[in-house]
């Protein structure tokens, strides 16, 4: 499958669409059904409607040697467009490199002010083998599809606010390969079921009994290296545009207040895709950001750098991601989505959401580095003041090409040229 396709932009929505199905293989029944309000009503509370988000196709990508199409469900402007244009750019030289771990998580048995914690902690590593042993009876259908438990071990914590009385803690971590699952619902039932037999082993309180979002035995990578010369925009040569990205990587690796934008620019990929999944993107921006603070500053994420004549770039997080389970079932756009990405593993969806991570990362970086991020960004945001000045799918170029002209992407700009249009 050839993930290029020229043009699709320039398309009307429907041809857009049949486009995307004749390309994968996909039946016209893909994208026509949405989440029914029904369906909604019976998967949270208090449900009054559902709320529709543009659901898009990045193209182009190439990773690991296999074009994929992948489904961005995003409504800012210029996410899809950037990370399109940058796997155009990226696949000249190889495309993406990506990897995942297996789906291992974390879950975490709290015993809270514990008086003697070294004697506590020294009781349950003695336990492990016979803890482990009853946590792998929790989940008997989990091995038999490549997961289960991956061990256990035993911390010792201490509060120590400085206006608060300290308090002694000792947590259980084990560790659950979920498989194909994001894994939530496996690690909080495995946690509850082992919070009365360590309580009856150790004569102390459990206290809280839940996964933990840092899923750093789940991390996720991606890697590409491009030849500066295709980084070339407009005057600027392309040696210049990959020396200020590798500049601005250093920028956010030194001051946290700039690493937090860095960051927020690969997330604006993953979160899209994680979206249109069905997949916990706040999890995954806890786990994400977490894990960006773990040497004690905020860091970012990805790396640039200037090597052997190539600007390299590589990007590593944990991404706790499912295929089954949660609204994966209930909602038909999500199916559809993931029938686009050739219904991948949790691995596999994993190593995509990574390069996209990375990709959207690269576009911003170059955007910066180039032409500033407003310009290119504004340009793709005139269609939206365009609509909401009052503007008709006939009259929304006319809008978009006099506000890039005048460079005024105003909401009062685009009120009075769509007032000039109509005045003739």
């Amino acid at each position: 499958m050839d993930s290029r396709l020229s043009g699709l932009y320039r398309l009307d929505l429907p041809a857009r669409r049949d486009a995307i199905r004749e390309r994968a293989g996909l039946p016209p029944s893909a994208w026509v059904t949405g989440l029914s309000e029904a369906a909604a009503d019976l998967m949270t509370e208090n449900v009054l409607t559902t709320l529709a988000l543009p659901n898009s196709v990045a193209v182009n990508l190439q990773i690991n040697g296999e074009d994929v199409l992948v489904p961005m469900t995003v409504e800012e402007p210029s996410v899809v467009a950037a990370v399109s244009n940058m796997a155009r750019l990226a696949r000249r030289s190889g495309g993406f490199h990506a990897e995942a771990d297996e789906s291992v998580m974390i879950g975490q048995v709290q015993l809270a002010a514990v008086r003697d914690p070294q004697a506590v902690a020294a009781r349950l590593r003695a336990a492990l083998p016979s803890l482990e042993e009853l946590a792998a009876a929790v989940h008997p259908g989990l091995a038999r599809r490549g997961g289960g438990l991956r061990g256990m071990e035993v911390r010792t914590l201490r509060f120590d606010h400085p206006e608060e009385p300290p308090e002694d803690m000792v947590v259980l971590h084990f560790f659950l390969d979920c498989a194909d699952a994001m894994g939530a619902n496996l690690v909080n039932t495995l946690a509850e079921a082992l919070a009365a037999p360590i309580e009856e082993l150790t004569g102390e309180r459990v206290g809280l009994r839940i996964l933990s979002n840092l899923a750093d035995r789940r991390l996720a990578r991606a890697a590409v290296a491009i030849d500066p010369r295709h980084l070339a925009q407009g005057d600027l040569p392309g040696d210049e545009v990959a020396a200020r990205i590798a500049a601005a990587w250093r920028f956010a690796w030194a001051d946290p207040y700039r690493a937090a934008t860095h960051n927020k620019g690969v997330m604006n990929g993953i979160d899209a895709v994680a979206i249109a999944t069905g997949n916990d993107w706040r999890a995954l921006e806890a786990g994400a950001h977490a894990f960006a603070a773990r040497d004690g500053q905020y860091r970012p994420l990805s790396r640039w750098t200037l090597r052997d004549g190539l600007l390299r770039g590589s990007l590593e997080l944990p991404l706790q991601v499912g295929v089954v389970g949660g609204p994966i079932k209930v909602h038909p756009t999500v199916q559809d989505n993931l029938a686009l990405l050739g219904s991948p593993s949790a691995r596999g969806l994993a190593r995509v959401m990574a390069a996209v991570g990375l990709a959207q990362n690269l576009g911003a970086l170059r955007a910066l580095a180039a032409e500033g991020i407003q310009r290119g960004h504004m340009r793709m945001h005139a269609r939206t003041v365009a609509v909401a000045a009052g503007a008709t799918a006939e009259e929304v170029p006319l809008v978009v090409a006099r506000l890039a002209a005048a460079r005024d992407y105003s909401s009062d700009r685009a009120a009075a040229v769509l007032a000039e249009l109509r005045a003739r």
